[in-house]
């Protein structure tokens, strides 16, 4: 038997869950360093994962607390792919990465661990990064601690934003 340790998971696993959205996020910006907030659009942000597949690996949410891809408006649905875009280009720049997998898990028989609020995933990918380790061998690597990509990648979004008027624009 293979093991990886992680012991900055405990406080994850024994700590107390939260009983609100996790993506549903307050108005005021206060907590969007603690809670990896990188971007907020018009009806869409960008999130960090905080038990990422990969290192970089962020979200797109749109604010609205739907399920169903369907269920997106349209002008949700347009915001949510230009974000996609623009994070495409901040992630390929920043981690030099050779891909990126874009996904989105709807409902939980499709993978999706939170499955009440609609998700894209962009994950950093590399060529011989992680390979099939996490399929096979059930193991993740991360080379950086959480913190550190959310402060190297705060100011691209930021100088982003200001050299196109949003992310979406």
């Amino acid at each position: 038997m293979k093991q990886l340790w992680t012991p900055w998971r405990i406080a994850y696993i024994l700590g107390p869950k939260p009983d609100a959205c996790v993506f549903c996020l307050p108005e005021h910006t206060e907590e969007d360093a603690e809670r990896l907030v990188l971007y907020r659009g018009r009806r869409a942000f960008v999130i960090m994962n905080k038990f990422p597949y990969s290192n970089g690996h962020i979200m797109v949410c749109p604010y609205r607390h739907v399920m169903q891809l369907a269920d997106l408006e349209r002008a949700e649905t347009h915001e949510i792919m230009d974000i996609m875009q623009a994070c495409t280009k901040i992630l390929k720049q920043h981690f030099t990465c050779e891909g990126i997998n874009i996904g989105l898990n709807q409902g939980q028989a499709a993978g999706a661990g939170i499955r009440e609020h609609l998700h894209f995933h962009l994950v950093p990918r590399w060529n011989g990064d992680s390979s099939f380790m996490a399929v096979m061998d059930e193991v993740r690597t991360i080379p950086q601690y959480l913190e550190e990509t959310y402060a190297a990648l705060k100011p691209q979004f930021t100088d982003a934003v200001m050299a196109g008027g949003g992310l979406g624009a």
